[in-house]
């Protein structure tokens, strides 16, 4: 399988401010020779202070901020202008604030979602990669709802293009590890309460580090055809082990479970792994209808096999659990991190 060059390209982030968005950037900017980088978000603050973080001052000749909102098609095609490469990590993703304002959500990650693919298709992108998330399969929440329904017009949108060059693919993957709006800073900052807030004792997730998730994405992209959605093989995590790392003298007080809440995560659903196929590190599902380009056997013949009927990924039948050591070191680099952000 080869793999696409990113050098001597144009890249544009949208919702590049954001955690995933400045990593990704860095990263790039710092192990090929880009032509352009282009933040796309709807944060005038947010974009002047990136401006201003050393990192991304080194490189201010290739980068590029443009202030807009994935809700204006006529913007996103102005930004998609002589771009190569779109990567979507732009959505609205607090669970609760979801609930109590669905359309925002629907007009956000979904007709934002559409907008994306009209403005690739017309400006000719090469590629399109979107960042999606475990909550969108089997979803119970409507964030998981309307990145499910993101997620199939990406896919769809391959047999959009016609005669035209963009390929759409999406990358699924965890809780990113201490996250804005996850529980490793919610934990944090309960240390002074008497107990921990746990909805329910049973509850695992899946994790990912920032660094990890980045070097996905960037290997997606570089090896997509179109049409696939990728998911990463990480480990999951017991809440309980969480706070245990982060206080075990503390007691845990069970609230509940919250509306739109699961016990267990899923990335790959029964359903979903009759199109599923593996390699040592991550999966891919199929395209039930894929580009003309697009030969199965380009991945079969490198390695990958098709998953075993029945097979599903939860986070709870996950062989692969973080221990509160693993934990412990990954909450101290948390919080190292936490102190040279903005």
């Amino acid at each position: 399988m080869e793999s696409t060059s990113l050098s001597t390209t144009t890249i544009l982030v949208t919702g590049g401010t954001g955690s995933f968005g400045k990593k990704f950037v860095s990263e790039v900017l710092e192990r090929y020779d880009i032509k352009k980088v282009i933040i796309y978000s709807r944060d005038e603050l947010k974009q002047s202070e990136m401006q201003s973080i050393a990192p991304f001052c080194d490189h201010a000749d290739k980068l590029r901020y443009f202030i807009g909102d994935i809700r204006d098609l006529s913007r996103l095609k102005m930004a998609f202008s002589e771009v190569d490469y779109v990567i979507h990590a732009a959505a609205l993703k607090q669970v609760p604030a979801l609930e109590y304002n669905p359309f925002e959500a629907v007009k956000t990650n979904i007709i934002g979602a559409q907008n994306v693919v009209e403005a690739a298709i017309s400006r000719q992108v090469r590629k399109v990669i979107a960042l999606s998330t475990d909550k969108a399969a089997a979803p119970v929440n409507l964030y998981g709802a309307t990145k499910l329904a993101s997620d199939k017009l990406i896919l769809a949108a391959n047999n959009l293009v016609g005669r035209h060059r963009t390929r759409f693919s999406v990358v699924r993957y965890g809780n990113v590890f201490g996250s804005r709006g996850s529980v490793v800073p919610f934990f944090l900052r309960m240390q002074k309460r008497r107990a921990f807030p746990v909805t329910d004792q049973r509850m695992t997730r899946f994790s990912i580090t920032l660094s990890e998730g980045v070097e996905f994405v960037i290997r997606c992209l570089t090896k997509s055809f179109g049409g696939e959605l990728f998911v990463p093989k990480i480990p999951s995590y017991r809440i309980t082990d969480l706070t245990t790392t982060i206080d075990p003298e503390k007691e845990v007080e069970i609230v509940g479970i919250r509306p739109g809440e699961k016990l267990h995560e899923e990335m790959i659903t029964n359903t979903d792994s009759m199109s599923a196929i593996e390699c040592d590190d991550h999966f891919v599902i199929l395209p039930s209808t894929a580009p003309p380009e697009f030969d199965k056997s380009l991945y079969l013949d490198n390695g990958y096999k098709h998953c075993p009927e029945g097979f599903h990924y939860s986070s709870d039948s996950n062989g692969d659990f973080l221990s509160v050591s693993t934990l412990e070191k990954l909450v101290r680099q948390y919080q190292d991190e936490s102190l040279g952000s903005f």
